[in-house]
Order: C-alpha cells, then sequence, then structure tokens
C-alpha cells in the first residue's frame, strides 16, 4: 500500500511521515530536499533554475514511485510525485518563471512518468494557513527558506486547495492549523483515529 502525505512547505509533512511510520510500522519515504544540488540556487534565482529543479526533483520522485510499486509493504511517502506538477510547476508557470518549451517538455517527461505508476492509495492532505506555514518556517530555520515570500507560500496553498478539490483518487484532508501532533499525543490520535476509520473503518 501507498500513502502519501501532501501539503505546502513547512505544514509538518516529513515530521508526519516519521511518526506515522512508528506508529503503524509502515516504511518512510522521504523527499530528498537536501540533497537536492539545486534547491539553494533555485530559490536565489527562481526563474533562472526552476526548470532545473523541477526536473531533478521529477527524476527523484519517479525513482521513489518505482521502488514503492515493487514493494510489499506499507510506505508512507513524504511529498507525491503529483506535486510535483500539480502544484510548483503550475505555479512556476503561471508565475512566468517556466518557459512554455520548457514547461512543455517537463509535461512530456511527467505524463510519460505517469502511464507507468499509479497515484496513492490514500493521500493525506496537510491543510496549513500561510501564517501557520510561515512560523513552522521560521521555527525550522533552514538558510535556504529564508526568502520564500508571503506570496509565494499563498500561490502555492491556492493550488493546493484547487488540486484537492478536483483529486480523483482517496484523500483525507486534515485541518493543521490548530494541531501540535509532533509535541501533543492527542493531537497525533486525532490524525490516527481518522486514518484508522477511512482505511479499517474502526471508527
Amino acid at each position: 500500500m501507498h500513502i502519501g502525505i501532501a501539503g505546502n512547505i513547512g505544514c509538518g509533512k516529513t515530521t508526519l511521515t516519521k511518526m506515522l511510520s512508528q506508529h503503524y510500522g509502515w516504511t518512510p519515504k522521504y523527499e530528498a530536499v537536501t540533497y537536492n544540488p539545486y534547491l539553494e540556487d533555485y530559490y536565489k534565482d527562481i526563474e533562472r533554475w526552476s526548470y532545473n529543479l523541477e526536473t531533478y526533483f521529477l527524476a527523484q520522485r519517479f525513482k521513489d514511485v518505482l521502488e514503492i510499486a515493487k514493494s510489499d509493504e506499507v510506505i508512507v511517502q513524504d511529498r507525491t510525485i503529483l506535486e510535483g506538477v500539480h502544484i510548483f510547476v503550475a505555479n512556476n508557470k503561471a508565475m512566468g518563471n517556466l518557459s512554455d518549451r520548457d514547461y512543455n517538455t517537463y509535461m512530456m517527461l511527467f505524463n510519460l512518468m505517469m502511464s507507468m505508476v499509479k497515484e496513492p492509495d490514500l493521500l493525506i492532505y496537510l491543510k496549513s494557513s500561510v501564517p501557520t506555514l510561515v512560523s513552522q518556517i521560521q521555527k525550522r530555520g533552514r538558510d535556504y527558506e529564508k526568502s520564500i515570500s508571503i506570496e509565494y507560500l499563498t500561490n502555492l496553498n491556492d493550488r493546493y486547495e484547487e488540486w484537492i478539490s478536483g483529486y480523483k483518487g482517496r484523500v483525507l484532508t486534515i485541518e493543521a492549523d490548530n494541531l501540535d501532533f509532533e509535541h501533543v499525543p492527542e493531537d497525533f490520535a486525532l490524525i490516527t483515529d481518522k486514518i484508522d476509520a477511512e482505511l479499517y473503518g474502526l471508527f
């Protein structure tokens, strides 16, 4: 089974992925943010590095999906291949950071890849407001994220909402603004209760 954790920058995807893997005994699959050779350059000059960054992410995520498809384990994934195109690439295209040529090349690659894999069995969407995202980003203090603008986060949030509203697969939305699932056991239990109900019909 493939479970994807979706959500904007700073919403807590990686933390939730880790906690769910420990709680259920699932195998975690993390997004390789630390090792993307374009990430720091991207936040300094988004227009110049958008295609490079997104294509690198696409290759990494496709590799992950292929590995997931071959596995008999339950795998929980920190961000899916779908968000790369429907959120980040779509946003960069709308902002003029991707040329038509680069966008069309990217979409050709994406559509070819998606013809070979399937969507997650369950998508868990961590829905957070922009103020919550800003607070979380500031707390973790990554240097390359300091230049992320509120406008950029707002645009991404709007695209997440649009994408989730039209998503055809199985999706569980978690309203994350008032939850501190990392530090408050009751908040984490609220999430696992919802997952249990979705997967196993226990509630």
